[in-house]
C-alpha cells in the first residue's frame, strides 16, 4: 500500500496543558447539565480534556506550514520582533551562564546548534500560541455550547484537513481517504461513558461509539445517537401542544425531547405515587411526641413528609444472656452535626430489650457514639458491651441472620428538617412491600469491589429493601407504559423509543440513591444539609452497616423528581449537529475503526471492574428497555468473559489475568494500528495507577507497563505522553511520581514497516541526543514540574518505539520496564546537567537542600561542601541564603527572606536567591507581587525557572510535599507573572555623578 503523506499534529509537539488540566479539575464540581448526571459511569474522562485532545490530534502543528505563515507580512514582522527579543535574551543568558561557571564553562555546550532561536521557530510559536488560545477557550465549561467558540475550532480542523487532502491528491485511494468535502469519522472502541465520541461530535465529526458493555452502549445511544436524530423536534405531550406561547416556537437542539422527558417523567412519578404512595406514609406530629421533644410543639397536628428512614443492620447478640436479641451494628448515632441543629439517636435499654429515641442537641461526651469498635466489621453488643467480631458477623450473614432495625426518621416541614423517633407503624410499612419479580443475578465473590456477598448478601436483589425493590420495579414498568403513551401522542415508534430510553436512566439514578448500601452523609456540619450518599461514592459496592432509605416520591436529591430533572437538563446541553452511532461490539474483533480518527479510553488493567459493577444498573435497564433493544439487552447479565480487565478471580490467578489482559489489549490495539485513518495519530488514555511498587530498576506500575507493552506489540510507535490531571490543587502532592495525573494520554502512530533492530547502546545514544532538547521544549512550554517526569516519557518512548526492537549485548530484548528505567535515569541526568548553568552558591545550596532540606546541618559538613563548590559559608551568609548558629548551618526559608530585598543592590545575587524571593513574593502577595520581583531581575530571571524544575524534582523525590508545592506553583504561575511584569517599568538607573572635565 502506498503510504499517505502525513503532517505532524499539534498534540505531537505541544499543548497548553495547564489550561486543559485546570478546566478538567474544575469540571468535577459541575453537575447541572453535565453528561455525568445522565447516567453514572466509572472513571469518565473530563469533557474539557476530551475536546482538547481530539482538536489537537486533528490540527496540524504550525511547524508543518511555517513557510506559508511567513508569507503573511504581519506575521513575519511579528516573528521578526519576537526573534530580536529572543536573540537578546539568548545572548545575555549564555554570557551569564558562562560567567557563572567561570573556568569550568563548556561553551560549546552553551552554544551548540539548535539553541539559538530562528525566524521559523518564532513564527511557528506565534501561530501555536494562537491555536493554544482557541484551546483555552474551547475547554471552558461555559463554552461547551458556545457555537462561536466551537466554530473557530471546527474551522481549524477543516483547514488542516484540506491541507492534508491537497497534499495527498495523487494518492491511489484519494477519493476514499482524502475527500476535502467530508471530514473523516471518529470512533472510540472502548466508549464507556461516552465523553470522547460526544466531544468528537461536538467538534463536527460523525461519531461512532462501541463497547462490549450494554450499559455503556445505552449511555452512548442516549448521548450521541438519539439527540441528533430528533434535533429541532417539537414536544408531543398534550400540555406543550396546548400552550399558546409554545405553539409555533422553534425548538433548538434537543430542547423538545427534553421537554417531553420532563412531562412524561412527571406523569411516571405521579402514577408511581398512585400505586406505591401508601408505602411512603407521612408522619403526624402528636401531643405525645412533644413530651420528650418540646421543639415539636408548633407542629402538633401536622403531617410531615418523611424524606429518609435511617436503619441499622442487626445480628443476634453473641452474649448468651441476650442470644434472642437482634443488636444494632451502627457506625454512628449522630444524625446532624450542623451547629445549632444537632441531633442524635440514643439507645434505651429496658426489660432485656432496647429501643431507639431521637434527641436534639449535642450528644453527651459520655455517650458512646454508635456500636462500632474499630475499622472493619468490629462492633459491640449494645446490651452487654460484648465484642462482636467480623467473623461472627460474616457467619451470621451467611446463614441469613442479618436483620434491620429502624433508628430514626428524617422529615421535612415548614420549619425545616426534623429528626424523629421511629414508630412501629413506620417500620412495619417498610417491611410490608412484596415484589413478584427477581432478577436472579448474583454478585461476584470478589472482595476488592464487592463486600456484601461475604455477609450473605449474594444477589443484587439483596442490595435493596423490600420497599425499595417494589419501587424500582414499579418505575421500570412505568417506562414501558410511558413509551406507549408517547407513541400514541407522537404516532412515531422511534420517538417513543427515544423518550423511553432517556427515562430509563431515571430508574438507574434512583437505584443508585435507593439502595440499602446508601449511607447518611453528615457533610461537614458547616451549614450544608446532611443527605443520602449514593451507592457508587467510589468504584465499588461496599458493605454499609447503618444505611439511609430515601423517599423517592419526595422532593429531595434522591427523589424521582430530581432524577427526571437531571436527565432533562443534560439533554438541553447535548450537541445535535452531525450523526452518532452506538453499537455493541468487542474491541478485539471490531471493524468499525476503518479509516476513522481514533481516541479511546480502554479499561485500566485491574483498576475498575466495569462489567461486574454495571450489573447493578443493567438489571433495571434491561427490565425497562429489553423490548426496545433486544440485541443489546439479550443477556441476563453484562458480558464478562471477554472484558479486557486483569481480574485474578475470573482468570485463575494474577499471572493468567495479566496474560489475558496483555494478549487481549494487544489484539485490540492491533486493530486500531491497522485500521485507523493514516493521516492522524491515535490517542489512548491510561489511568496511571498510584499503587506503585519498587523494583531493581526503580519505581514501576505493573498496569502501566503492561499497557505500554500491549500498545508497542500492536505495532504502534509512541510520539507523546501527556499527563491529564483532574484533581484539585489541594491534592498537588501524593504518593509516587506525577501523583496528580488522573490519566496519561498516549499519542501513537503505526511504526514504520522498515523499522530496524537497535542495540541498547544505540538506544541510549539516541536518548541522550534527543531527550535534552525535548525536555527544554517542555520546560519552555511551561509544563508543570509535577507533570514533567510523565511527559518526558513521550519523547523517550518515541526513541524506543522507533525501532522494531532494542536488544542488549546478549541479544536479549530490552523490556518496556527497562526502557522506562533508562528514560527516567536520563531525565535525572539532564536535570542534573542543568546544574552546570548555575552559580557556585546555588550549586552548594542544591546539594545541601538535597541532604537537609531547610533543616539544620553540621557546620563542618557545610564548610567542606563549600570548598568543593568554590564558595564559602561566610559568603553564603553574606549572599542572604544561609543562617548560622554555633556549629549549625541551615538554608533560609522563603518566608525568612528580607521583603525589602532589591536585586539591583545585591552584590552577591544567586539564582537560588532569585527563586526563593519569587516564591516569597508569590505566596505572600500573589502573582502581581512576584511580577514586581521578576521585572527587577530582568533577563537574569529566565534561568530561575530551570532551577524551580530541578528543586521540584528533588523535593518530590524526598517526599517534601510543602516545598514541592511551592516550586510547582512558581512554574505554573510563570506565564502570568511574566505577562504582569511587562507592564512594570524597570527601576530608574542610579543618578550619575556630575563631570568636572
Amino acid at each position: 500500500m502506498v503510504p499517505a503523506k502525513t503532517k505532524k499534529k499539534l498534540i505531537e509537539v505541544a499543548l497548553p496543558l495547564e489550561a486543559i488540566n485546570k478546566e478538567s479539575a474544575r469540571e468535577k464540581s459541575i453537575r447541572h447539565g453535565h453528561p455525568s448526571t445522565l447516567h453514572l459511569w466509572w472513571a469518565r474522562r473530563p469533557l474539557a480534556a476530551a475536546r482538547a485532545v481530539i482538536f489537537a490530534q486533528m490540527v496540524d502543528d504550525p511547524s508543518e506550514y511555517v513557510e506559508t505563515l511567513l508569507r503573511d507580512p504581519a506575521l513575519k514582522q511579528a516573528a521578526a520582533r519576537e526573534l530580536a527579543k529572543r536573540e537578546t535574551l539568548w545572548d545575555e543568558r549564555t554570557a551569564a551562564m558562562a560567567a557563572a561557571v567561570e573556568a569550568d564553562a563548556d561553551l560549546s555546550r552553551l552554544t551548540e546548534a539548535g539553541l539559538r532561536p530562528t525566524l521559523e521557530e518564532c513564527a511557528a510559536d506565534l501561530e501555536r500560541e494562537r491555536l493554544f488560545d482557541i484551546i483555552r477557550d474551547l475547554v471552558k465549561w461555559e463554552n461547551t455550547t458556545n457555537e462561536a467558540v466551537l466554530d473557530k475550532a471546527r474551522a481549524e480542523i477543516w483547514q488542516s484537513w484540506r491541507r492534508t487532502c491537497a497534499e495527498n491528491a495523487d494518492h491511489p485511494r484519494a477519493k476514499e481517504l482524502f475527500d476535502r468535502h467530508t471530514l473523516p469519522a471518529f470512533h472510540d472502541p472502548f466508549a464507556g461513558g461516552g465523553a470522547l465520541p460526544l466531544e468528537a461530535q461536538r467538534l463536527g465529526l460523525e461519531a461512532h461509539a462501541s463497547d462490549l458493555n450494554p450499559v455503556a452502549v445505552l449511555i452512548n445511544k442516549a448521548m450521541i445517537e438519539i439527540p441528533p436524530k430528533f434535533a429541532g423536534h417539537p414536544p408531543v405531550n398534550p400540555v406543550s401542544r396546548a400552550k399558546p406561547d409554545l405553539v409555533g416556537r422553534t425548538w433548538k437542539g434537543a430542547e423538545g425531547l427534553a421537554e417531553d422527558v420532563r412531562y412524561y417523567g412527571q406523569w411516571m412519578r405521579d402514577e408511581a405515587e398512585k400505586r406505591i404512595g401508601h408505602l411512603y406514609p407521612k408522619i403526624e406530629i402528636t401531643e405525645e411526641m412533644t413530651v420528650e421533644r418540646p421543639d415539636l410543639k408548633p407542629l402538633v397536628g401536622q403531617k410531615l413528609t418523611v424524606i429518609a428512614w435511617l436503619w441499622a443492620r442487626t445480628v443476634k447478640s453473641p452474649n448468651p444472656a441476650f442470644a434472642d436479641v437482634d443488636v444494632p451494628l451502627a457506625s454512628t448515632f449522630v444524625l446532624s452535626a450542623k451547629v445549632g441543629k444537632e441531633a442524635y439517636v440514643e439507645p434505651v435499654i429496658e426489660e432485656g430489650k432496647y429501643r431507639f429515641i431521637v434527641k436534639v442537641g449535642k450528644q453527651p461526651e459520655t455517650a458512646k457514639d454508635g456500636t462500632k469498635l474499630s475499622r472493619g466489621a468490629n462492633f459491640r453488643c449494645v446490651m452487654s458491651d460484648t465484642a462482636i467480631s467480623g467473623e461472627y458477623i460474616k457467619t451470621q450473614g451467611q446463614i441469613g441472620r442479618l436483620g434491620t432495625r429502624l433508628m430514626a426518621m428524617v422529615a421535612e416541614g415548614k420549619g425545616g428538617r426534623f429528626y424523629l423517633t421511629p414508630t412501629p407503624e413506620q417500620e412495619e410499612m417498610a417491611h410490608g412491600a412484596m415484589a413478584d419479580w427477581n432478577p436472579e443475578v448474583d454478585m461476584p465473590e470478589n472482595p476488592r469491589w464487592f463486600s456484601p456477598p461475604f455477609y450473605g448478601m449474594k444477589a443484587y436483589r439483596d442490595l435493596f429493601t423490600s420497599r425499595q425493590f417494589v419501587t424500582l420495579t414499579t418505575f421500570s414498568e412505568l417506562v414501558q407504559e410511558v413509551r406507549k403513551r408517547v407513541e400514541n401522542d407522537a404516532r412515531d415508534n422511534s420517538y417513543a423509543d427515544a423518550v423511553a430510553t432517556q427515562l430509563s436512566f431515571t430508574v438507574s439514578r434512583l437505584a443508585d440513591r435507593c439502595s440499602n448500601i446508601c449511607s447518611w452523609d453528615l457533610r461537614d456540619g458547616q451549614g450544608r444539609k446532611s443527605g443520602i450518599r449514593n451507592v457508587f461514592s467510589r468504584q465499588a459496592i461496599p458493605m454499609t452497616w447503618d444505611f439511609a432509605e430515601a423517599n423517592p416520591l419526595s422532593e429531595v436529591a434522591a427523589s424521582a423528581a430530581t432524577a427526571i430533572m437531571r436527565v432533562a437538563d443534560t439533554l438541553d446541553r447535548l450537541p445535535t449537529k452531525g450523526i452518532g452511532f452506538a453499537s455493541l461490539s468487542d474491541a478485539s474483533s471490531q471493524g468499525i475503526t476503518v479509516n476513522k480518527v481514533v481516541s479511546t479510553d480502554p479499561p485500566y488493567y485491574d483498576n475498575i471492574g466495569y462489567a461486574d459493577l454495571s450489573d447493578f444498573f443493567y438489571i433495571w435497564l434491561r427490565r425497562s428497555l429489553r423490548l426496545i433493544y433486544p440485541d443489546i439487552c439479550a443477556t441476563l447479565a453484562v458480558p464478562k468473559a471477554e472484558e479486557l480487565v486483569a481480574t485474578p478471580y475470573r482468570h485463575g490467578g494474577k499471572e493468567k489475568a495479566e496474560r489475558f489482559f496483555l494478549d487481549g489489549m494487544t489484539q485490540a490495539m492491533s486493530r486500531l494500528a491497522e485500521q485507523a485513518h493514516p493521516s492522524f495519530p491515535t490517542t489512548i488514555y491510561y489511568a496511571f495507577k498510584q499503587s506503585e511498587t519498587k523494583s531493581e530498576t526503580g519505581t514501576a506500575s505493573t498496569g502501566w507497563e503492561t499497557f505500554l507493552d500491549a500498545v508497542i506489540r500492536a505495532g504502534f510507535a509512541i510520539s507523546g505522553t501527556w499527563p491529564m490531571r483532574t484533581e484539585l490543587s489541594n491534592r498537588m502532592i501524593g504518593s509516587g511520581t506525577n501523583a496528580l495525573a488522573s490519566s496519561i494520554v498516549l499519542v501513537c502512530r503505526p511504526r514504520h514497516a522498515d523499522a530496524r533492530i537497535a542495540t541498547r547502546r544505540e538506544f541510549l545514544t539516541a536518548l541522550k541526543t534527543e531527550l535534552p532538547a525535548a525536555l527544554a521544549h517542555l520546560q519552555q512550554g511551561n509544563i508543570a514540574p509535577v507533570d514533567l517526569a510523565q511527559a518526558a516519557i513521550g519523547p523517550g518512548m518515541a526513541v524506543y518505539t522507533r525501532f522494531a526492537k532494542v536488544v542488549d549485548a546478549e541479544g536479549k530484548m530490552l523490556t518496556v520496564r527497562e526502557a522506562l528505567a533508562l528514560i527516567n535515569q536520563e531525565l535525572g541526568e539532564v536535570l542534573a546537567q542543568q546544574e552546570g548553568d548555575f552559580d557556585a552558591d546555588t550549586r552548594w545550596a542544591l546539594v545541601w537542600f538535597d541532604q537537609n532540606g531547610f533543616a539544620e546541618g553540621e557546620y563542618g559538613v557545610a564548610e567542606q561542601l563549600s570548598k568543593a563548590k568554590t564558595t564559602s559559608v561566610a559568603g553564603l551568609v553574606k549572599g542572604g541564603i544561609v543562617a548560622l548558629r554555633p556549629g549549625k548551618v541551615r538554608l533560609l526559608r522563603p518566608t525568612e527572606l528580607d521583603p525589602a530585598w532589591d536585586p539591583a543592590t545585591d552584590n552577591r545575587l544567586s539564582i537560588w536567591e532569585m527563586v526563593h524571593h519569587l516564591i516569597r513574593s508569590l505566596e505572600s502577595g500573589g502573582e502581581a507581587a512576584a511580577a514586581r520581583v521578576l521585572a527587577a531581575l530582568g533577563s537574569k530571571a529566565e534561568v530561575a525557572r530551570e532551577l524551580a524544575y530541578h528543586l521540584y524534582s528533588l523535593a518530590e523525590r524526598k517526599k517534601r510535599a510543602a516545598e514541592a508545592l511551592s516550586y510547582n506553583g512558581l512554574v505554573q504561575s510563570w506565564p502570568e507573572i511574566v505577562a504582569l511584569s511587562r507592564d512594570i517599568l524597570p527601576p530608574p538607573p542610579p543618578p550619575s555623578q556630575p563631570s568636572f572635565l
